[in-house]
């Protein structure tokens, strides 16, 4: 043994290699064995948490290489270049200036996100704890624990890094844990000390061998030996019960002391910590697309200017005119280089066809309109004092376009707050009654009531394994308080329902239905005292006090999907009882007994309620004492320490007999059925994804009217399968065939609220049966083909049964399907936390399972019902906003860029800029951005009550009809202008106007138009809107005035001298200008007289309402 953890520490001490090996050995207090011959201290990393992406030293370059890898940023920094090196018609101010403000923008926004990450993370690691050292006590910084070091943590205090729970302050050895910021449950967890580790631990002498770092919050393998006096060390397991993680929190326990195993970045928490992958808006997809359209646009204009640059100096005397004649250098150049640089030239000239600022506006739009949901009133609940949560802006508009829902079952449509309803005895069903005539409470529905005496023995023997076989915890009253509440995954509510002074005590539960069995067998008169010193006491009818020894707990797993415990009485007699899912307890027991009981169990599931089975065994001494060294035995072992303990577990829960069953409500939450109604209405598609069994969810399905009375239900499982006597594999192919061609070829998918007499169907797979179609076997593509176009042509699909990475797969397969649909996930536990972050779009619920879900989530909401509106209200205006935002850039470019083509017809494609470099530079920044941001944070154009549609905006037949207008009104100022300036004296005393007035007239009637049509597509004014777009008009009138007012020093040619002062001097100008904005906006107002509205303006709504 010591050879083995002499080559293992050997090896740990390279910090590199320390992965290679199977385990690590850690010297507790960093104090050396007496079996050790030579003391080397193990090397192992820091306790330094570091979730934070940039240092002072790497931000700039990092943050740049990071931006610039956008196609946008980097098109732009490659125009400006070419505007510093090409002698071009414009300054590389035009393009660099509008450049450096959108890196600039985006650089703070990130540095600022990272600040805060870096602020976070020093609050960790400069967090002081006590850490004893030599006997002594001593406060440090986090970051400093190193492996090996005991440390010292107190009640509500966060562990510092992973710890093995030396010593307890509680007289039995255990500690209570809640570890909502790992998992996201909020439930309170026993841990137990490592037994026979002596009081005075600066004397202790011990080593911890363990496995390695892995990310399983569930899964420690590990074994202690304590070195005594020169005798042979002691050997004692290490488990989960024995690790407390970094992260987790200690609770109802004033003081424990542990030993670092794991450190900083090693820890379980940094572990499980993967940044969230970027998920990227649907419309960052679409503006890509339209910005091809346009630098194809925008490539063309310069090959067509280029080519007729060249044709037009082909003709005599044209290429060297008297007036500018060429240097011999210019003589000298090669043809084609300066074709090429004459291409480049043009393409600055236009390249404000693509809209630099747009990126700027568009994140800007997301950041500011992401705040209108956590403002919103109507999401905040009073119960958690709460309101909405946005964890990522950049996914708003998505809201608006989600195609597929998939929801948890358990706490998202139901609430998880059990409540006991009736159970089941030998085939006997009781209800509790309120009545007092009934005895004990007890009402025997489907028996006589003297059944009730004969059956005794039963009853209470069914009420004992209530009260024993679960891992509540008892807290006691303080006196000081009106009521004890039950603390159940961290929410706290008042027990009004005891009576006796003796029982006003809280529950410390791992689940709401522990607890609400635990109270049910109260109801019937067994009340569960609590634990002292590993013995369970219990209160029985007769107001005695039964004490029971416990002596292992069988902890429940998802694959069991039971729990067991094995107790001895005063007596004498061992006993095991355990409890479970029907599937789980009815093949280990008589089969008399379970057609006794099954029908209760279907019963009770059809009408919702959660049901577990209760069985239990008398063990001989033999048979316990065979369990006994079978489990320290597999508690021992450091390989397939969990397979073992699971062989030993199926072989002590065999030949059990079955007492009975529990029926436990979950209630539907507030207004769940409203909201299902109106997603499915609005065209969504739910799916429910559950771990829970099929009867139940199918009820609950029900319930929410996700399946109507009149829905053929589809099911597809492991029963189904089972049917027809052949091998699964091919029952399933025929199976999948037949729903495929009721469902695929007699149907078409319409929402419920359209007239349609073809049948609705719904979809009903388990856990079981998507393995065998996820399973990599040749058939697996074909099959899931066939299930993906089965549930695409039903109006729900439930899946039961469901594993967390099963509801991941789900997602990603609706995900990746054809079209590619937008998907939304929602759920309040971290067992959905796979499916939220698979799906384009996830939501959290800020329920009773924890905050894992809501901090992984985009957003997150207090209750199901705040998803009607988050979706069809906000997402909605979000989409429009966003759309018209995006569509309305392009536009207003194109716009103003065309007429600066059209100019080098009549130019001879000389380069000749129509506008000022100050035009140029401040039409996207200054001029016309502000109302286009109002406008896209504020319009609703339709009001938020009567929002119940599907958006398809932001796509190529409205994108079409907005370039055609930009085309549209571009030639008609272009040539508007133009025909005014065939009249050569414009001015009062003959003058005429020279090109840069035709050139500012032109801008003129761009800002105008442009500013105005958005005023002419706003329904909701607000004084803001009506602030940025008259202000931006007045804006552009006073710098045009001072631009072109003052001699400016700085310039080296000043070409707007009085230009704008002397163009409004001209009444042919004034009249130009009214009459080309009237004939511009003229398409736009006849539309909007001529087309009848689809929707009551907010206006109307409101006076309707009053």
């Amino acid at each position: 043994m010591t050879s083995s953890f002499d080559l293992k520490c050997g090896t740990t001490t390279f910090g590199r290699d320390e992965r290679r090996v199977d385990s690590r050995t850690i010297y507790v207090g960093h104090r050396p064995c007496p079996a050790t011959d030579a003391f080397i201290p193990p090397k192992f990393c820091d306790n330094r948490i570091v979730s934070s992406k940039y240092t002072v030293w790497n931000f700039l370059p990092k943050n740049l290489f990071e931006q610039f890898r956008r196609i946008a940023n980097f098109y732009f920094l490659i125009i400006f270049l070419v505007q510093v090196i090409v002698d071009t018609p414009t300054s590389p101010v035009t393009s660099g200036l509008p450049l450096f403000f959108v890196i600039t923008v985006t650089a703070i926004k990130q540095g600022y996100e990272d600040w805060l990450r870096h602020k976070a993370d020093n609050e960790v690691n400069k967090y002081l704890v006590t850490v004893l050292e030599d006997g002594r006590r001593a406060r440090k910084e986090s970051e400093k624990i190193k492996v090996g070091d005991v440390v010292e943590v107190v009640e509500d205090e966060t562990f510092p890094c992973d710890l093995i729970l030396l010593q307890s302050s509680r007289e039995d050895e255990t500690c209570f844990v809640t570890t909502a910021s790992l998992d996201g449950e909020s439930n309170h967890k026993t841990h137990y000390t490592v037994p026979d580790t002596e009081k005075g631990l600066e004397s202790l002498s011990a080593t911890v061998e363990c496995e390695q770092p892995q990310p399983d919050l569930y899964k420690f393998v590990g074994r202690m030996h304590i070195y005594k006096n020169d005798q042979e060390p002691a050997v004692r397991s290490l488990g989960p019960e024995n690790l407390l993680l970094k992260g987790a929190t200690l609770k109802n326990t004033q003081k424990i002391y542990g030993v670092a195993v794991y450190s900083g970045m090693e820890t379980k928490m940094a572990l499980n910590y993967q940044g969230k992958s970027q998920k990227r808006s649907v419309v960052e997809k679409s503006i890509n697309a339209f910005l091809l359209v346009y630098l194809c646009i925008l490539v063309s204009k310069a090959l067509v200017c280029t080519t007729l640059k060249y044709v037009w100096q082909s003709q005599p005397g044209q290429e060297e005119p008297w007036y500018n004649q060429k240097t011999q250098k210019e003589k000298d150049a090669n043809l084609y280089l300066n074709m090429f640089t004459d291409f480049l030239s043009f393409m600055v000239l236009f390249n404000f066809i693509i809209p630099v600022s747009m990126y700027v506006t568009v994140e800007m739009q997301k950041f500011l309109g992401s705040f209108f949901i956590s403002w919103d009133k109507d999401f905040f609940d009073p119960e958690i004092q709460e309101g909405a949560l946005v964890n990522t802006s950049d996914l708003n508009e998505e809201l608006g376009q989600v195609e597929y829902v998939f929801t948890d079952k358990t706490g998202t449509l139901t609430q998880n707050s059990m409540e006991f309803i009736e159970c089941c005895i030998d085939g006997f069903q009781y209800k509790n009654r309120d009545s007092s005539t009934e005895l004990d409470g007890f009402c025997v529905t489907d028996g006589p009531v003297s059944m009730l005496q004969q059956k005794a023995g039963r009853e209470e023997l069914f009420l004992r394994a209530l009260c024993l076989c679960h891992t509540v915890q008892v807290k006691e009253s303080t006196g000081q308080e009106d009521g004890v509440g039950d603390q159940v995954d961290g929410v706290l509510g008042l027990d009004g329902e005891m009576v006796h002074p003796a029982e006003l005590r809280g529950f410390i539960a791992s689940s709401p239905d522990e607890v609400a069995l635990v109270k049910g067998a109260m109801k019937y008169g067994f009340t569960f005292l609590g634990m002292e010193s590993k013995n369970m006491r219990v209160m029985n009818r007769d107001k005695d006090v039964e004490t029971y020894e416990l002596l292992h707990v069988l902890n429940f797993d998802p694959v069991r999907r039971r729990m067991s415990v094995i107790v001895r009485s005063k007596c004498g007699d061992i006993m095991l009882f355990c409890k479970g899912a029907d599937s789980s307890i009815f093949p280990r027991v008589r089969q008399e007994e379970v057609d006794r009981i099954r029908m209760h169990v279907e019963r009770n599931a059809t009408e919702g309620y959660r049901t577990l089975c209760v069985a239990y065994k008398l063990l001989s001494s033999e048979e316990y004492a065979q369990a006994d060294a079978g489990l320290r035995e597999a508690r021992l072992a450091l390989d397939d320490r969990e397979a073992k303990l699971m062989a030993v577990y199926n072989q002590v829960e065999t030949g059990m007999s079955l007492i009975g069953a529990t029926a436990v409500e979950d209630r539907l939450q507030e207004e769940a059925a409203e909201t299902m109604e109106a997603l499915q209405r609005a065209g969504m598609k739910v799916w429910v994804l559950t771990g829970d069994k099929m009867e139940t969810a199918k009820s609950t399905c029900y319930a929410c009217r996700l399946f109507q009375r009149g829905t053929e239900l589809l099911e597809l499982t492991v029963r189904t399968l089972e049917d027809g006597g052949r091998r699964r594999e091919e029952r399933l192919h025929e199976v999948l065939l037949d729903y495929h061609k009721r469902s695929v070829s007699a149907f078409s998918f319409s929402p419920r609220s359209w007239t349609s007499a073809k049948q609705d169907y719904g979809f009903i797979i388990d856990g079981a049966t998507l393995s065998l179609l996820f399973n990599s076997s040749p058939d697996s593509s074909h099959y899931k083909s066939l299930f993906l176009q089965i549930c695409q042509n039903c109006t729900t699909v439930l899946c039961c049964r469901m594993a967390p990475l099963q509801k991941a797969q789900i997602v990603n397969m609706v995900k990746n399907s054809k079209g590619s649909p937008i998907t939304l996930s929602i759920g309040d536990g971290a067992n959905d936390v796979s499916m939220i972050l698979e799906a384009h779009i996830g939501i959290g619920i800020k329920g009773k399972e924890g905050r894992q879900a809501v901090r992984n989530s985009d957003y997150a909401i207090p209750k199901l019902k705040h998803l009607k509106k988050l979706l069809l209200g906000h997402g909605h205006l979000y989409y429009v906003r966003i759309a018209h935002l995006v569509q309305y850039f392009f536009y207003k470019n194109l716009c103003f860029i065309l007429p600066q083509f059209l100019y080098q017809f009549f130019c001879g494609s000389s380069q000749q800029p129509l506008y000022d470099a100050a035009y140029l530079t401040m039409y996207n920044i200054c001029f016309t951005s502000m109302p286009i941001l109002a406008y896209s944070l504020l319009e609703q154009h339709i009001c938020m009550e009567v929002l119940m549609t599907k958006n398809a905006m932001l796509r190529w037949s409205p994108f079409l009809y907005w370039t055609l207008l930009g085309v549209y009104q571009g030639l008609l100022f272009f040539f508007g202008v133009r025909f005014l300036f065939s009249n050569p004296a414009l001015q009062d005393n003959g003058q005429v106007f020279g090109n840069w007035s035709y050139g500012t007239i032109v801008f003129t009637v761009l800002v105008f138009t442009v500013t105005l049509k958005l005023a002419m597509d706003t329904r909701h004014w607000t004084w803001i809107n009506h602030f940025v777009i008259w202000g931006s008009l007045a804006f552009y009138m006073f710098f045009s005035f001072f631009w072109g007012g003052i001699i400016w020093p700085f310039l080296r040619q000043q070409r707007l001298y009085f230009v704008f002062a002397n163009m409004l001097r001209s009444v042919s100008a004034w009249l130009v200008i009214i009459l080309l904005v009237l004939l511009s906006l003229l398409p736009e107002i006849l539309l909007l007289v001529l087309r009848k509205p689809r929707w009551p303006h907010s206006r109307q709504v409101r006076y309707t309402h009053i």
